[in-house]
């Protein structure tokens, strides 16, 4: 029988301990006969570069300088983005860029403030 992913940070190397079961990656224990229940309850679940989950409404920091096409300019690093809202696909994070107007980022080059 294979373990499923963390329902908190998706790591594979979840273990048994008995009847629950441990992510050893960020901690997170749950009841093996509560995954089911738990994952769906998760619902859409984005982390940012560094494995902090997002919800609507955060602010965040561009990581690095990020070009856009069409753009004279590109959005520079540490550029604050307010007020995100999370959607399904590649471009998770949909967002207003002062300067750009409404963009569409990936989580993987934005941190939580």
């Amino acid at each position: 029988m294979s373990l499923p992913n963390c329902l908190q940070c998706q790591s594979e190397y979840v273990y048994e301990d008995g009847l629950m079961l441990i992510c050893p990656m960020c901690g997170f224990e749950w009841a093996a006969d509560q995954t089911e229940s738990l994952q769906e309850e998760d619902g859409l679940k984005v982390l940012d570069s560094n494995g902090t989950q997002l919800a609507d409404g955060d602010t965040v920091t561009v990581i690095k300088d990020l070009k856009v096409k069409g753009a004279p300019k590109d959005i520079k690093q540490g550029t604050r983005v307010k007020n995100i809202r999370l959607i399904e696909g590649d471009h998770n994070i949909d967002c207003k860029i002062d300067g750009f107007g409404a963009m569409k980022l990936k989580s993987e080059f934005v941190k939580k403030l």
